[in-house]
């Protein structure tokens, strides 16, 4: 079986080089290990140093110099609104302060689905709306670093993304 052992940043590699894409929700994209087959029907093992969280656009290298494309797949989300910028900002800390991964917009906050959350988000005036698209929240002050990670990686066995729920 092909192995793919090294991320190619998004734009930062030669897309002549690409066999094969595959298109991966948020969880699927943060990986260390594991086998999967692309749309084309490419069979390869993802055998990473690190847990890493692979971004839309990024080529995985297999042995031999081939490329299988990444893609961000959509996914059911939360689409918060607010009546201006300061609402807006009070919402992001308000999922923030729940420790919920959030993609930050200008104009919105992307979250995945929670009744319960999108609930509160309403009680606290946002315009909440379901969307299915992409979902590359931040990571994190840390992310990537020592730090926090690190300590995480010692605790769990592997790197979370910061703002990611779990428990301890």
């Amino acid at each position: 079986m092909l192995k793919a052992t090294e991320v190619l940043a998004a734009g930062h590699w030669d897309r002549d080089h690409a066999i094969d894409r595959i298109a991966l929700d948020y969880d699927e994209r943060h990986r260390r290990r594991f086998r999967f087959v692309a749309e084309g029907g490419t069979e390869f093992l993802l055998d990473l140093p690190r847990a890493t969280v692979l971004q839309h656009g990024d080529g995985l290298a297999l042995e031999g110099g081939d490329v299988i494309t990444v893609i961000a797949a959509s996914e059911a989300l939360s689409q918060v609104t607010a009546a201006d910028t300061e609402a807006l900002m009070r919402l992001a800390w308000h999922i923030g302060n729940r420790h919920l991964p959030a993609q930050l917009v200008a104009d919105r906050i992307l979250i995945r689905e929670d009744h319960v959350i999108v609930s509160m988000l309403r009680g606290l005036g946002a315009t909440v709306e379901p969307v299915r698209a992409p979902f590359s929240p931040e990571g994190g002050a840390y992310s990537g670093h020592g730090g926090f990670a690190a300590a995480h990686e010692h605790a769990h066995g592997n790197v979370l993304a910061l703002g990611q729920p779990h428990e301890h």
